[in-house]
This record gives structure tokens, C-alpha cells and sequence, in this order.
């Protein structure tokens, strides 16, 4: 068993061979890499890393972020898409969650949230109420990460693909190409043009964004350290950028994360081009699922029934995303790990009044 702290400093060996891990686990995500922490550690969290080896090499594990709130007297961890475990083996279980503890108590950390990528498809409601009475854990449906998403299934070939999407949205894609749209590949240098991009869909949408530098470092970490696992795609009429997006591929797991669209030329349907060139690289980086990342957390029969009047939180981009044939998915969600009451009970207070934008 090992305890390792993340900080800022170079890219180690100790860093690969952990998003080496992250790559081949059932449950991984980019969430969990080293890249993610480091992104995350540039703007406002520390993090540590825990993990369980057998024979030298890495079973289980967590990359924990850690945030202060409170001029830094309340602090909080967050275990997103983690931890990494076999949740039917107790033993491992109870000393990855030892780790955690451990490591929650060196930085003075009140609860830890946890947020494992478990799909109730897989594991049920009630078996995850048992696991977590048994582990010492409070089931809570207060997640931090969309546990509800729209995943497309990218194992057919792209007519296959194709044929599975909402004829509309096959319209939108051969639409574009007929206006002329023309999507490319984007670089670093693209970024100011993707933030650009992302102010005018922030205010048309009224959601916050990130600050610009985040766009900026999240391209160029991952584009370093981690090639091939992130790609810009930009779509352009008469070489004006009308819609860009920024996907991530690790493992067998791709995923969209962010998405901008200009106020002009919409009817060219641009943000259809370049979703199309995002899944097409996906594919082509060998990816078996393709993540929209986010949609309400409602039942499908609810979704459906009220996707064309609603537009209030994730709804206006359910509508959207449902068009793009994928499968809708839900987590086990969250469970938190509770180490003071006292301000465990008031961080859900704060939540309850204020919700949280952090990732």
C-alpha cells in the first residue's frame, strides 16, 4: 500500500504508470488521471493521490482534490469517478478507503464526496445502499458531476453510427456540409477563438464558464502530456468560426466536455459538424463509448415528455443530445465519507442554498 501526494512539478513516471492504470480500469475516466489533478491544481484545489499495489503493481486506487472554503478553515475532498476499486473485493475496498482516510486526515479534510463511474445498469440502487451501509458511507444523491448522461455507442461502423441518430440530426450533419461549413482541426493557438466562442454562448445561455486561462492549460496539458487524448475541432464558414468543441478520449472512454457556438450563421448548423468530427476522432482513438456529458437527471419517460417546453438547467442541451442516438445512463451517484458532522451539515446547507459549480 502507498500514499502519494500530487503537486505541482513535472509529469513523472509515477504519473504515467497511474493514468496507465486509470486507461485500463472498467470504471476509469480522464477524471481521474494525473493531467485532470493537474489541471484542477491550477486553479484553486490541491489533490493527493492513494492507491492499493499487489506484487508492485497498482489494483485500487483514488486521485482526491481538495478544496478550502472558509479562508481555508473548511476543507473538503472530491473523489471524481473514483475510486478505482473491485467493489465485490472487501478487503481492497476497506484499504483503498483507509488510504483515503489517511490521507483526508494529513490535510485536515472534513468529508470526502465520492463519485464512482458505476452504472446502475450494473449495479442497482439497493446494491449500492448495501455496499455503502457496509463500507461506512452515506449514499447521497447530491453529486457534483452530472450523474445522467446521454453515451453513444461508437463499436459500428459510422454508417452504423449514423443510422442509430434521430433523422434530424443526420439532416443537420449533411445540412452543414451542403452550406459549406468546413471543420478543421484546432491547435493552441485556437484557443482565444474558443474563448470567444464560449463568451457569447455563456451569455446567449445564460450558464457560467470557466476562466479563459482553464481552457487554455486544460488543451495544453493534455495535448502534452497525454497525446492523442484531447482534440479542438472548429467549423468555419468562409473561414469565420461559427462553432467549436473540445473533446477528450482516455481509455476506451471519450467524452465532450466543452462545446461554444457563435450567434451567426446558426442555420448553417455548425455545432452538428463539428459533434460529428468530435465522435469521428473518438472512434478513431479506439474509444467504445462516446460521453455527452450531462443531461437532467429525470427517467427517460420524463425526459421525453417534457424536452420541448423546458429549458431550465440541462434540459435545453437534453434536446440537443438526444438527437445523437446514444443510450441514457445514470451513475450510482455520490456518497460522502464523514469525518465532522458539524461542517458536513453545513456544506449540505450551502449546497441546498446555492448548488456548486465545481468539478
Amino acid at each position: 500500500m502507498n500514499m502519494f501526494e500530487l503537486g505541482e512539478r513535472p509529469y513523472t513516471e509515477s504519473d504515467a504508470e497511474w493514468d496507465a492504470f486509470v486507461a485500463q480500469h472498467p470504471h476509469g475516466s480522464l477524471l481521474q488521471t494525473a493531467v485532470w489533478a493537474r489541471l484542477k491544481n491550477r486553479f484553486g484545489w490541491t489533490s493527493q493521490r492513494v492507491w492499493v499495489k499487489q506484487n508492485g503493481k497498482i489494483v485500487a486506487g483514488a486521485q482526491m482534490l481538495i478544496k478550502g472554503y472558509a479562508m481555508g478553515i473548511v476543507r473538503i475532498g472530491y473523489v471524481p469517478h473514483g475510486p478505482l476499486v473491485d467493489w465485490s473485493d472487501h478487503e481492497v475496498v476497506n484499504l483503498t478507503l483507509n488510504q483515503i482516510d489517511q490521507a483526508a486526515f494529513r490535510d485536515r479534510v472534513a468529508f470526502v464526496k465520492l463519485e464512482p463511474l458505476l452504472w446502475q445498469e450494473n449495479l442497482s440502487p439497493d446494491r449500492w445502499q448495501a455496499l455503502c451501509n457496509k463500507h461506512n458511507l452515506l449514499p447521497d444523491r447530491d453529486t457534483i458531476q452530472p450523474p445522467r448522461t446521454v453515451r453513444i455507442d461508437l463499436t459500428g461502423s459510422e454508417e452504423e453510427i449514423l443510422a442509430e441518430m434521430k433523422q434530424k440530426t443526420r439532416y443537420n450533419i449533411r445540412l452543414a456540409a451542403r452550406k459549406e461549413v468546413m471543420v478543421r482541426r484546432g491547435s493552441l493557438a485556437d484557443i482565444p477563438l474558443f474563448n470567444q466562442l464560449m463568451r457569447q454562448t455563456g451569455s446567449r445561455n445564460a450558464f457560467g464558464i470557466h476562466d479563459p486561462k482553464y481552457y487554455e492549460v486544460a488543451f495544453d496539458q493534455f495535448d502534452t502530456l497525454l497525446p492523442g487524448s484531447v482534440a479542438m475541432f472548429i467549423a468555419e464558414y468562409e473561414q469565420k468560426p461559427l462553432a467549436a468543441v473540445m473533446a477528450f478520449a482516455h481509455g476506451t472512454q471519450g467524452a465532450y466536455l466543452y462545446g461554444a457556438s457563435s450567434n451567426e450563421e446558426r442555420e448553417r448548423m455548425p455545432t452538428y459538424a463539428v459533434q460529428w468530427a468530435a465522435i469521428q476522432w473518438a472512434k478513431a482513438q479506439g474509444c467504445r463509448w462516446y460521453d455527452m456529458w450531462g443531461v437532467p437527471d429525470q427517467s427517460q419517460s420524463e425526459l421525453e415528455a417534457h424536452f420541448k417546453e423546458r429549458n431550465d438547467g440541462l434540459w435545453g442541451v437534453y434536446r440537443f443530445k438526444r438527437g445523437w442516438g446514444g443510450r441514457v445512463d445514470r451513475t450510482v451517484g455520490a456518497a460522502d465519507r464523514v469525518y465532522n458532522r458539524l461542517t458536513y451539515r453545513l456544506y449540505q446547507w450551502r449546497r441546498s442554498r446555492q448548488g456548486s459549480s465545481d468539478e
